[in-house]
């Protein structure tokens, strides 16, 4: 999976983050915060967080909005796939 790959699955996280008005506050923080730490993951000049931790947090978050907002959770299920192909 390329870095350009990569950072399309994560704007398109940011759009529909940005269109979902209903996600609440905590919702927001949190996809914001994982999607923060995956683009400085992939910033070549950043100290990230641990690779591992990203997997477990989408997965936990794509089950949250999985009823509310399937196309969000559909999204983050595509991404982490990617990013666990990417070893990241």
């Amino acid at each position: 999976m390329s870095e350009e790959k990569l950072q399309q699955l994560l704007a398109r996280v940011r759009e529909r983050l940005g269109a979902s008005s209903a996600l609440d506050g905590e919702s927001h923080q949190q996809l914001g915060g994982v999607v923060g730490d995956i683009e400085r993951s992939l910033s070549a000049d950043a100290a990230a967080a641990p690779a591992s931790s990203h997997a477990p947090r989408l997965a936990s978050l794509a089950v949250k909005f999985e009823a509310g907002h399937p196309a969000l959770a559909e999204t983050l299920r595509e991404l982490m796939d990617a990013l666990v192909k990417a070893g990241i």
